[in-house]
């Protein structure tokens, strides 16, 4: 079950001053829910880079306090450095990690910039993907001319801030907001001290690419002789095509390689109206890809370092096997890899699913063994221990001190204790939950066996479906508890004035509901935890066709257990078309739930008269 989580990273124009960076980050970490990721201090930059996390609210609350607070205490007038920079907060990027979109950060960008620019008086230009003209998506045409240019810059009315006023604000400078992906920083390594062969790979697998060779370039590229554009002769890096014309090279790169070869000449800085005598240009093979060679000493081997800037449309299980072929064809091999700082969760579950779909195994299973199958397959620990609680970002909610991370004797013992919670709802989810594993289970035996092609691909979409509502449905063994407990703290409530009385009403119909959503939940997924024991024992293995059945009686239970703590709780609600709303909800699910048991039960029960006949 995913949460609303944003990182952002904002850039603070103080480096050296270690008593200042620290009031910014208390400040940033005074939000409650805020987790404080990184603080990277540079003297030489004079920058701070400061990474946190949260939900959303919370993340652009942080973020509008630190930026005043280093408003307050950062004097741009006394600032050197050796980073581009134009403000106190030079930028604050959010970026999406889990639950939210890129369109979500923009908007956060967008409604911090006007509160920047309305209450701190300091002036805020929005790029990349909260941009509000193409003009301005490039970070470096917004900063050009630094703090330095700004109060020119100010003055001309195509430079006009998109919040805050065109006055130059003379200690603060000007901030830059944005929203943007996660990059993650992913290195890998290789069998070899030389740099220079990591180098000739790298140059490969980079949007950028490098100067085009020709001549002795196998296997390594780098060894062949430059070539360069002349009059009339303007050669494709990328093949054999030669135009006579830049436009002609540029009608090519885009049908046969969907390339935008002006893009191209942009990153090498080349002049399409200049380009004889300047090296042929060559594009690498993915978008979204930064990579370099070096050696590193204390690994006493070259990598490649790499910047995956949309790991979305370039993941890293996709570079790693493109890197693993081209070292190959080098005789090199990659030993490992790494990432540095953080990954986001659905990056790395991705590339779990795609070593485990090449292997021709389910996806179908729990989270953290599809994370382990990418650490495994992409050898992620080969330099250090990988640490999932560390290294991964936006893993699926959990409850500390959970119920679920009690030992099944120690559930048990709890749930017979003279307490009224954790009770009938707790334990209707814990049934749900249950259910579906067993669906999973009987869909992952099926999965990838001798004679199972035609239905593999429907049992792997029956077992991550019954993984997602195991998940969700072990979450709300703890939820109807806390939801249980929001009632009873609104019923110690004060009641002494007409006013106490009402809120304290108020507050214990808003537990109530709340306590008759999470049942609610739990019925509905134990609902579609049936359908999926459904396909199971229609489809799965005949030898585990009662483990689909006992997972359609259990989850069962947890449908009517569920609907059961929907209705008690309901007479006590005063608002009467909920409660008439929910009351035919509960009607329904139940009938539909009764009929969809019956129908498999009747299924399981002729097909072991089957198996039982001579």
């Amino acid at each position: 079950m995913s949460q609303k989580l944003v990182e952002c990273v904002p850039n603070f124009s103080e480096g050296a001053d270690m008593a200042k960076i620290g009031e910014i980050t208390r400040t940033i970490e005074s939000v409650k829910g805020i987790r404080l990721l990184d603080v990277d201090p540079g003297a030489d930059t004079n920058r701070t880079v400061v990474t946190f996390v949260g939900s959303p609210d919370d993340v652009e609350e942080a973020a509008f306090l630190a930026i005043k607070r280093a408003s307050e205490i950062i004097d741009m007038r006394a600032h050197k450095g050796a980073h581009p920079r134009m403000g106190a907060t030079d930028v604050c990027p959010f970026i999406p990690v889990e639950g939210v979109t890129m369109d979500d950060c923009a908007e956060m960008a967008r409604r911090v910039g006007k509160r920047v620019g309305d209450e701190l008086r300091i002036p805020v230009y929005l790029y990349e993907n909260a941009a509000t003209s193409e003009e301005r998506r490039n970070l470096a045409h917004v900063r050009k001319g630094e703090y330095e240019g700004l109060e020119e810059r100010l003055k001309d009315p195509y430079w006009k801030p998109d919040f805050g006023p065109a006055d130059f604000n003379a200690g603060a400078g000007a901030t830059a907001i944005s929203a943007r992906e996660f990059l993650i920083a992913y290195n890998i390594s290789l069998n070899t001290r030389e740099s220079k062969y990591a180098t000739d790979i790298a140059f490969e697998l980079r949007k950028k690419g490098r100067v085009a060779r020709t001549g002795n370039t196998l296997p390594f590229y780098f060894k062949g002789k430059l070539a360069y554009y002349s009059e009339n002769n303007y050669p494709c890096g990328n093949c054999d095509f030669i135009a006579k014309k830049p436009e002609g090279l540029t009608e090519h790169y885009k049908a046969d390689h969907d390339i935008d070869f002006a893009e191209l000449c942009s990153l090498h800085d080349v002049d399409m109206d200049k380009m004889p005598g300047r090296g042929v240009l060559r594009a690498g093979k993915f978008d979204y890809c930064k990579s370099i060679g070096w050696y590193v000493d204390e690994y006493e081997r070259a990598q490649l370092s790499i910047n995956l800037t949309n790991y979305r449309e370039t993941p890293a299980h996709l570079v790693l096997e493109e890197a693993r072929r081209l070292a190959s064809e080098r005789g090199l091999v990659v030993t490992g890899s790494e990432i540095v700082g953080l990954v986001p969760f659905q990056a790395i579950l991705e590339s779990g699913k795609y070593y485990l779909e090449k292997q021709g195994q389910s996806t179908g299973i729990p989270v953290r063994d599809i994370i382990k199958a990418a650490i495994q397959s992409m050898g992620l620990d080969d330099l250090a221990p990988f640490d999932i609680e560390k290294k991964v970002i936006g893993l699926p909610k959990e409850y500390d001190n959970a119920l679920v991370d009690m030992t099944l004797r120690d559930l048990t013992d709890e749930v017979s204790r003279e307490t009224p919670a954790p009770g009938g709802g707790s334990i209707a989810a814990a049934a749900g939950a249950m259910g579906a594993a067993l669906s999973s289970m009987v869909s992952n035996l099926t999965q990838g066996k001798a004679g199972s092609e035609d239905i593999d691909a429907v049992m792997t979409e029956n077992a991550e479906k019954a993984q997602v509502l195991k998940d969700a449905l072990l979450l709300a063994v703890d939820e109807d508890t806390n939801a249980f407990n929001a009632y009873m703290n609104a019923l110690r409530l004060p009641k002494k004035t007409a006013e106490e009385k009402e809120y304290r009403l108020e507050q214990m119909d808003a537990g109530l509901k709340e306590a008759v959503n999470v049942p609610w939940q739990t019925a509905v997924r134990s609902f579609e935890a049936i359908e999926t024991a459904k396909v199971a024992a229609e489809l799965g293995n005949v030898n585990s066709i009662t483990d689909a059945a006992v997972g359609a009686q259990i989850a069962y239970a947890g449908v009517r257990g569920g609907l059961l703590n929907v209705l008690i709780n309901l007479k006590d609600i005063r608002d009467k078309y909920f409660v008439e709303e929910m009351e035919k909800k509960c009607a329904e699910l139940e009938i539909k739930a009764t009929e969809l048991l019956k129908m498999i039960n009747s299924f399981v029960d002729n097909k072991l008269l089957e198996l039982r006949r001579p």
